[in-house]
């Protein structure tokens, strides 16, 4: 099929050019507004109780979680006259705004003291800003240029959940751009370097346009009928290049060497692409099934990376057996075009005219005349950096995550330091099933207010603390409190407690295990619930997408090899790649070291949860690309030789330089992440990176070649039953019906070999 394939775009290779063209003209301008109209929300579970209860609020209360902050400080104190007076006006100044659907500020709302810092110089103004996380990013980039600054002699300052939003998503897009900037002309020169010409370099550069327009193109399309998170982009781009890279380099050296051969141009590319090309497909579906396990969580900031990865996989591998054909048949001899190195190149193939003097073939041969002693240092090595991961934990980025130049950043430090109890911490319990009679909620409240870590609890009824009513009701607490028919009730629970923090959580379980009036159906609100069920979401969705990971990769490697020894030793072998990764991630940003070397960030004592499942998820994808190369060039040999130790060595000589190069590649584009001001895009670069590279340097260089050493022909086992099955339904290059170039000689077939024996 795949040969035809071929065959029909070198035949009608100008009316897949030019389609080619149309097509990406087309999809160019659906993608072009995208970085306009996606989303920089979907952190959260819509389904969880917090989610539930915060709709609830909005809807019949008219009330919720304030999300926009603004600091002000005083010369003096904030209760001087002047001070008083800018507040007031600052107050007030806020609440005009269009988009501000509440505002609770120290100088309006009786100066309470949990808005007054400790010192007495600056105060909090907390507003809700309307509609959803874009509605009030965008609300929030209006009114923030207006309210922030000199304020009549109050210099203040705006943070909260929506300016976190809005100063991340423009920090991490003007870190992307300088990132790119350095990360794509240095690509496009290793390119030369790797490709061996100016021509052959430009060919990863045409696929990759198709892959990253054609995936923002669908992510533009999706984004009419669901969620997708703006940040899916960057995976588009990273993506798109390096599965341009590895598809190309991987057909382009294939084809190359039929070309050294003696098959002319057409005969090339259709053994490339029966061989190459299959592997390609095959290795686009590792990576495609990777990807669509983040389908798993609620989260659409994580779904939306299934959906950039699904669709720039898809382009990537139309790119690469339909478009790249037809532009090497469009090239023809001119593929060595504007090659920079061509006496290099000469000089060194000169002196090596044997596959045997290859780096790669020597490395492989060493490593297994020596396997055990390879395996002991290398996995006591891993050992070593897996080690901090036992002590990892886990926790969701806030304002900490950003650089700490941003006001947004500086606002959330303040509001942690100066401010006792900051009432943009407080729980709400919303009892939205009906209204309990006062008794029933005094009681209620007063059972609430016992909590360890509640400060006061607000009703109806009045405030409470300690057990004990403490106040009477404030004039309008009925109103503010019940959804005015009677048929709901919510309270309000003041805390200094930590929301993004293992207290916050205990405290949300203490709360919800408190018995509430029959009937009333209670929720939990508020930044320390949406914390805490975001994080259970996240754990309870975890264990699926692990298992659909393992296996598809299981049943697609079988398939492609015939063993379940092969598809164990890389699963088992990508996991251990993957566990010393995390390791380092917690060594760097959960304990705090090398800040030296990937720049200042805040230490919190807790990893963000996405980012290892996401690279997880992408890092496990690229693994299985590079691990399905290597096994598609030992598989060819074994099937030829029958000899293991003879077809891993000829099959890591053959693509160690391809996998080097297109790791090496694609880990200096995540590695100019780390330049980043923002956390979690910094882990994301730098655990990319260092995942890829351990990957394509220490699992496929050294513990691939000693596990298949010592597992000998034990590597191609499988039970009867599935040999049974592999040989009806499995995968193979099928016969090769290209004739010889004239003058050649057939390839001998050792006396041994599977297909020479019978």
């Amino acid at each position: 099929m795949l040969a035809r394939l071929a065959s029909l775009a070198i035949r009608r290779r100008r009316l897949v050019l030019v389609l080619a063209v149309i097509g990406f003209a087309i999809a160019g301008a659906i993608a072009s507004p995208a970085m306009k109209v996606l989303s920089a929300g979907g952190f959260e579970d819509p389904k969880a109780e917090s989610s539930v209860a915060v709709d609830v609020l909005r809807d019949r209360f008219d009330t919720g979680d304030p999300n926009f902050v603004l600091h002000a400080r005083a010369d003096g104190k904030v209760d001087s006259r002047e001070a008083v007076a800018a507040g007031r006006a600052l107050s007030e100044k806020l609440a005009d705004q269009k988009g501000v659907a509440e505002v609770t500020s120290y100088w309006t709302s009786g100066r309470p003291a949990d808005l007054r810092a400790k010192d007495g110089k600056s105060a909090l103004v907390l507003a809700r800003l309307g509609g959803d996380d874009d509605e009030a990013l965008k609300t929030a980039k209006r009114i923030a240029p207006l309210v922030t600054g000199d304020q009549g002699g109050l210099d203040v300052k705006s943070g909260g959940r929506a300016e976190f939003n809005r100063q991340g998503s423009e920090r991490i897009t003007a870190d992307l751009t300088r990132a790119e900037g350095v990360a794509v002309p240095l690509t496009i020169l290793l390119l030369i370097l790797v490709f061996g010409s100016g021509m052959a370099a430009l060919l990863p550069l045409a696929i990759a346009g198709v892959s990253v327009v054609g995936s923002l193109a669908v992510l533009r399309l999706l984004n009419e009928v669901t969620g997708v998170s703006i940040f899916a982009i960057n995976l588009s781009t990273a993506l798109g290049l390096g599965l341009a890279i590895d598809y190309s380099l991987f057909i382009v050296s294939r084809y190359r060497e039929e070309l050294r051969k003696g098959y002319d141009t057409a005969a090339a590319l259709r053994i490339s692409l029966r061989t190459a090309g299959r592997t390609v497909i095959f290795s686009a579906l590792t990576v495609l099934l990777s990807l669509s396990a983040l389908l798993v969580f609620p989260l659409y900031f994580l779904r939306s990376f299934a959906y950039a990865g699904i669709a720039v996989v898809f382009f990537a591998t139309l790119g690469a057996v339909v478009l790249l054909p037809a532009l090497l048949a469009a090239i023809g001899p001119r593929i060595d075009k504007f090659d920079v190195l061509a006496k290099l190149r000469r000089g060194r193939e000169q002196e090596r005219k044997r596959v045997e003097d290859g780096v790669w073939h020597r490395l492989a041969t060493t490593v297994m005349k020596r396997p055990w002693p390879v395996l002991t240092v290398v996995l006591l090595a891993l050992a070593v950096i897996v080690l901090p991961f036992t002590k990892a934990s886990f926790g969701l980025p806030d304002d900490r995550a950003l650089p700490k130049d941003l006001a947004a950043a500086q606002v959330g430090h303040a509001t942690r330091t100066e401010f006792p109890s900051f009432a943009g911490q407080d729980l709400k319990v919303v009892l939205p099933e009906r209204k309990p009679d006062d008794a029933a909620l005094t009681t209620y409240a007063e059972r609430l207010s016992q909590i360890s870590g509640v400060d006061r609890v607000d009703a109806a009824t009045g405030s409470f603390l300690d057990g004990k009513q403490t106040a009477p009701p404030t004039a309008g607490a009925e109103k503010a409190f019940t959804d005015g028919g009677g048929d709901g009730a919510w309270l309000a629970l003041a805390t200094g407690v930590e929301a993004y923090s293992q207290a916050g959580e205990d405290l949300v379980a203490d709360v919800r295990a408190v018995s509430a009036p029959k009937g009333t159906g209670p929720l939990v609100a508020g930044p320390a619930a949406t914390y805490t069920d975001t994080l259970d979401s996240l754990w309870s969705a975890l264990p699926y997408a692990l298992l659909i990971i393992a296996v598809t990769t299981f049943v697609l490697l079988f398939l492609f090899t015939g063993s379940v020894v092969m598809p164990l030793k890389a699963i088992l072998l990508n996991l251990l790649s993957l566990t010393a990764t995390f390791g380092a991630m917690v060594f760097v940003f959960q304990d705090g070291n090398l800040q030296w070397l990937v720049g200042d960030f805040t230490v919190t004592g807790r990893v963000d949860v996405t980012m290892p499942i996401l690279m997880f998820c992408i890092i496990f994808g690229l693994s299985m690309d590079y691990e399905v190369f290597l096994l598609s060039r030992i598989k060819e040999e074994y099937d030829r030789t029958g000899d293991n130790r003879k077809a891993v060595a000829i099959g890591l000589e053959s693509t160690g330089r391809l996998i080097t190069a297109a790791a090496g590649l694609l880990a200096i584009f995540f590695a100019a992440l780390v330049s980043a001001g923002v956390t979690h895009v910094k882990m994301l670069g730098l655990g990319t990176a260092l995942a890829i590279l351990m990957d394509a340097l220490v699992i496929r260089g050294l513990l691939v070649p000693a596990f298949m050493r010592l597992a000998g022909r034990a590597n191609w086992w499988a039970p009867a039953p599935l040999r049974r099955l592999h040989e009806k339904i499995g995968l193979s290059h099928g016969p090769d019906d290209e004739p010889l170039p004239e003058g050649a000689a057939a390839p001998a077939r050792d006396a041994s070999s599977p297909q020479a024996v019978g």
